[in-house]
């Protein structure tokens, strides 16, 4: 079964399709197609307060692409979701109403506890039995999401900050924002030592690839910190041509690195795992999820329609 999911992010746009299917017990998504789109739309959110008109064009225009290719493959039913730069830019309700008027599809905002709560839907992940609790880290243009889930994939807790790759580039990352994100950590410190941490999205993936344990896709605490030594010494031309980084990830995979250490020297992490997931994965789960109880959805889901509580 076909199903399809659009992310917005404040860092890039994605169209993903994937079949989906059950094995053993488990969902399995394997990638049919995966489009992204560098739109940038963080940098006027975070920076302005709204998002220009050259970057809505943007939008506007990959969105309508996006939509003939969904015309195209006819999935079983798709949702276009809208992260943390929409969240903010004070123009973000009259784009949503032009998304729907040119390109023909409702992009719905999320909140960014329903982005946690998304990113750690994918419940075929197999946690090893010695942790009693497992963290998911998704860190985004806009904002980082945490949850917390039990040995029984249930959501114990989830929270979104406003720290992201582009607010620090940028330099529009509150401290107090560090506090609030270290404070709400330490309510899970009887396991500090004792978690077994999932990180996800675009930034951890690649460091994954260049530094990672394979075929475990284990990064660990000293390896990424050796990685952060030596990408940040670089200039952004190097990585791109050293590493072969794509422009608009060799600006932003050192403050993603400095996010993903912060989060496990307070909690005494020594690795994560990096499966390669994301809001998109998290978004394709919960379709297939929402088509077996009720067959007859509509193509086009909206989030408040799915059932996010685990």
């Amino acid at each position: 079964m076909l199903f399809a999911a659009i992310d917005i992010g404040s860092n890039a746009g994605r169209l993903y399709f994937a079949n989906v299917y059950e094995h053993e017990g488990a969902v399995i998504a394997e990638k049919a197609s995966l489009v992204r789109i560098p739109l940038r739309l963080g940098e006027d959110a975070f920076k302005i307060g709204k998002i220009s008109e050259e970057r809505i064009s943007n939008l506007l225009k990959t969105l309508k692409a996006f939509k003939l290719l969904i015309e195209v493959y006819q999935p079983l039913s798709y949702i276009a979701c809208a992260t943390a730069a929409m969240r903010e830019a004070k123009n973000s309700s009259e784009i949503i109403e032009r998304v729907k008027t040119e390109a023909g599809i409702e992009l719905e905002v999320i909140s960014g506890l329903e982005e946690a709560r998304i990113v750690s839907a994918t419940n075929n992940i197999l946690i090893d039995n010695n942790y009693n609790i497992s963290m998911y880290i998704d860190v985004g243009g806009g904002s980082t999401e945490i949850s917390i889930v039990s040995k029984q994939h249930h959501i114990i807790a989830s929270n979104s900050f406003k720290i992201g790759t582009l607010r620090m580039l940028n330099h529009n990352t509150n401290i107090v924002e560090w506090d609030n994100l270290k404070k709400w950590l330490k309510d899970f410190k009887t396991d500090f030592g004792k978690i077994y941490c999932i990180g996800s999205g675009g930034n951890i993936n690649k460091i994954n690839k260049l530094y990672g344990t394979k075929p475990n896709d284990i990064v660990t605490f000293k390896d990424l910190q050796n990685g952060y030594d030596q990408i940040r010494k670089l200039t952004i031309a190097k990585r791109i041509e050293d590493l072969g980084m794509r422009p608009d990830r060799a600006d932003v995979i050192v403050p993603a690195a400095q996010i993903f250490l912060s989060i496990m020297k307070w909690t005494k992490i020594d690795f994560v795992y990096v499966p390669k997931i994301g809001l998109s994965d998290g978004l394709i789960h919960l379709l297939y999820n929402n088509y077996i109880i009720n067959k007859q959805n509509p193509q086009k889901v909206r989030v408040k329609e799915l059932n996010l509580i685990a």
